[in-house]
């Protein structure tokens, strides 16, 4: 199976959060001949196909006949939305509330008046000890209603308060169960068995291909699954030719990658080093691969928007369907220079598709990815690369629907270029 908009629709559509993202992708994996491994193991000395899962992050590599520098692909789980609080339950004027809170960047207004599902993790006490297990429930129950035009101080704008103005409705009245509990009984477990619960809502209207030639991607969580799909889709087709291909997806990008599994966590780099040393080589062996290593920081890049084409750099069109995106920013918001942008363009010469450069305007702050922390994290040089989109931290987004071939297939190089 190679990497296609369809395939992308299903992978957002099965992946409501981080954990399911992860979920995901070791399924894809496992069913291309992959071994998961535990941390708390001695890992195999025979060369092979692996992944490793932790929490919301999985790192997957091949060293099938590769002994040399690692080419790394970079993306990350999680995308902005509303989660649930430690205490979600409250009546409002007679209405049944569940307490939300944004996480990231959220675009808020997006989020209101849609039907919403919860997905996440419950860590449960099974007796023995403790389990932690998916969760997701795509009924509509939860709803983050409007106020009405007639309501608003001024009927041109409406400015959100994330503290009171994104709790959702989920009952008026009714004699609803404590909503955790509702949660656990829906995920078949006891509701006092539950120790914890990592809760978020999602979208329900399904992915789409779009637009009067089928040529568009509506979908949520675009940035950063459309990455993480196409990683997976590389990693899965490279051959390893002398360098070793490795995927890395961590949570926690959208609120600063600051824990035990994101980009600033020794996550990756402690992978790296226990593949080496599984393979019989030695620290020493492992540092001096670094420098001749390479990573690509895989996260979405703005499209041109047609509506502010004023809010975008001067002559740096970027389009949907235009390729590959290769993002500079000379104060290090990407991490791009100029030996990895000439890495990054050989391997999109080798896929044979298009690449867009992108700079932001200089006097609007610029987002930052994963590739700044990781790098400096491991000292591997890197280079920031996206899929152009629109409506980026939206609760919907959008894409060129033949861009995710493209993007994938640039990954796919970059991981096995040809010397």
């Amino acid at each position: 199976m190679s990497a296609s908009a369809a395939g992308l629709c299903d992978f957002i559509d099965a992946s409501p959060s981080p954990f399911h993202v992860c979920a995901t992708v070791a399924a894809r994996l496992t069913a291309a001949g992959f071994t998961e491994l535990s941390e708390a193991n001695r890992w195999p000395d025979e060369p092979g196909r692996y992944f490793i899962v932790r929490a919301g992050s999985l790192v997957a590599w091949n060293s099938d006949g590769a002994d040399g520098p690692f080419r790394i692909v970079g993306a990350h789980t999680d995308s902005p939305n509303l989660r649930v609080k430690q205490h979600p339950d409250r009546v409002v004027a007679g209405w049944r509330v569940v307490a939300l809170e944004p996480y990231g960047g959220a675009w808020l207004n997006s989020w209101l008046d849609r039907d919403l599902g919860i997905s996440g993790r419950l860590s449960v006490h099974d007796g023995a000890g403790v389990e932690h297990l998916l969760v997701r429930i795509d009924d509509p129950i939860l709803r983050v209603p409007q106020l009405a035009i007639h309501l608003a101080e001024d009927r041109k704008s409406l400015t959100l308060d994330p503290q009171r103005h994104v709790n959702a409705v989920w009952g008026a009245g009714a004699d609803l169960k404590p909503f955790i509990d509702f949660v656990a009984e829906r995920a078949g477990v006891t509701p006092t068995s539950v120790l914890a619960a990592d809760l978020m809502t999602h979208d329900l209207t399904p992915s789409a291909v779009v637009g009067a030639a089928g040529d568009l991607l509506s979908a949520p969580r675009l940035d950063n699954q459309a990455s993480c799909y196409a990683g997976t889709e590389a990693l899965v087709a490279a051959e390893p030719r002398g360098f070793l291909p490795v995927l890395v997806v961590f949570d926690h990008e959208e609120v600063g990658s600051s824990s035990d599994h994101g980009a600033q966590s020794d996550l990756l780099g402690t992978v790296l080093e226990r593949i080496v040393l599984a393979a019989g080589g030695t620290r020493e062996d492992f540092l001096r691969r670094l420098p001749t290593s390479l990573l690509a920081s895989a996260d979405m890049a703005h499209a041109t928007h047609p509506n502010y084409p004023e809010r975008h750099e001067p002559s740096h069109l970027i389009e949907v369907n235009g390729g590959p995106v290769l993002k500079v920013h000379p104060n290090l918001r990407y991490a791009t220079d100029g030996r990895t942008a000439a890495a990054f363009e050989l391997a999109c010469r080798q896929a044979g598709v298009g690449l867009q450069r992108y700079e932001h305007r200089a006097d609007l702050p610029c987002g930052s990815t994963i590739g700044p922390l990781a790098s400096a994290r491991t000292g591997i040089p890197t280079v920031d690369v996206g899929a152009p989109q629109l409506a980026m931290h939206s609760a919907r987004e959008l894409m060129g629907a033949r861009d995710v071939a493209a993007y994938s297939a640039a990954m796919e190089a970059f991981l096995s270029p040809k010397r």
